[in-house]
């Protein structure tokens, strides 16, 4: 038996979100992949687990469509690793992950793989040098048959569907270039996907040592795969634990971490923070009308973590050079928290190069 306590302060230290100091060598969260969305995500993240990120990483840092189609930093050294990791599972999990976009390519009879290695053939004969996300969609819809496109009743023009697009580019070789809108792709230095990702960047496993303990429904959600692909190939090496009342597995080398795990200090989470990423969202969040507060259809907010528990949202409100942000508890902050928090929106507008207007806590 594990209570949510336990689970939430494993997750604490094991993101190392309670790190005053750290390298991107050895930042976990970068092994599964941090997603990069909005002004508040992948580099704030990284920052929350004690990365200098003032300086310009792009050297170290690669800009990647992956999981779930989303933007995610890695380490540059990882990339062949990475690739072979995020490597649908199946044709089957392929044909899932592109959602609307099997539907035609399976009536022509041509395989979600083979689709994949198509498009991802054309977008590397299109992109030679740094090139709009548009020009590439404009080329491809000349080159590929109709089963690979749609009509788009925003934009008035047939191009292709997204998801094959977005997942056909590591594929390709194709890196995004941060701090781009809309997105520029270039192809990645050198790159050659590696044979098999190993188990550090194995996503189940980076999963269960990140958000564990968990179920296989917990990862399939979080990749978009099939449950059927993901209990093929669930690790040997777990231990089983009870969550009220529900069977789940942790690493067995994590067992002892979990056992004894205390989350610690505060800190300001981003909206796409890998740790509001766990697919057990009533661990999170028991109430439920918190969850929905937490994780809206639009707008999401960020959430304030303090000791390992989540007390509240905050919304972030940018004027020229001055930051305010609005601070929404879920329960009555002390003033040693309350102290904690402006500390860390401090934090938040030395990070956007802004200056602090002010912290506004709701009654």
């Amino acid at each position: 038996m594990v209570d949510r306590r336990q689970v939430m302060g494993f997750r604490v230290r094991a993101q190392q979100l309670d790190r005053v100091g750290g390298a991107l060598a050895d930042t976990a969260v970068l092994d599964l992949g941090v997603q990069d969305t909005g002004p508040d995500g992948g580099r704030w993240a990284l920052a929350l687990r004690g990365v200098d990120v003032s300086a310009p990483a792009d050297d170290d840092l690669v800009l990647l469509w992956t999981v779930r189609g989303a933007p995610h930093l890695y380490r540059r050294a990882d990339v062949g690793r990475v690739a072979a990791a995020v490597e649908p599972f199946s044709d089957a999990d392929a044909g899932k992950r592109i959602y609307d976009a099997a539907k035609p390519l399976k009536a022509a009879g041509i395989t979600i793989l083979d689709a994949l290695d198509e498009v991802a053939a054309r977008m590397r004969t299109i992109v030679t040098g740094p090139t709009v996300k548009g020009d590439v969609s404009g080329h491809l819809a000349e080159l590929l048959p109709e089963p690979y496109l749609r009509f788009c009743r925003p934009c008035g023009v047939t191009h292709i569907y997204e998801m094959p697009f977005r997942l056909a580019a590591v594929r390709a070789g194709l890196e995004l270039t941060p701090g781009t809108s809309p997105p520029v792709l270039r192809r990645i230095p050198r790159f050659r996907r590696a044979a098999a990702p190993g188990d550090r960047f194995d996503l189940i496993r980076a999963y269960l040592r990140l958000l564990g303990p968990a179920t296989p429904k917990h990862v399939a959600d979080y990749l978009d795969a099939p449950v059927k692909d993901v209990k093929a190939r669930w690790p040997q090496d777990v231990v089983e634990v009870t969550v009220d009342g529900e069977t789940r597995s942790l690493l067995a080398a994590d067992e002892a971490a979990l056992a004894s795990a205390e989350g610690v200090g505060t800190r300001l989470l981003g909206p796409f923070d890998l740790f509001l990423q766990a697919k057990d969202r009533a661990t999170l969040a028991p109430d439920p009308a918190r969850a929905r507060e937490l994780w809206p259809v639009l707008g999401r907010p960020g959430a304030v973590l303090a000791d390992g528990e989540l007390v509240g949202t905050w919304r972030p409100r940018k004027s020229g050079v001055k930051l305010t942000v609005a601070v929404q508890p879920w329960q009555k902050l002390p003033d040693s928290r309350r102290r904690a928090v402006v500390e860390q929106a401090e934090r938040l507008a030395a990070h956007r190069s802004a200056t602090l207007a002010g912290v506004e806590f709701a009654d």
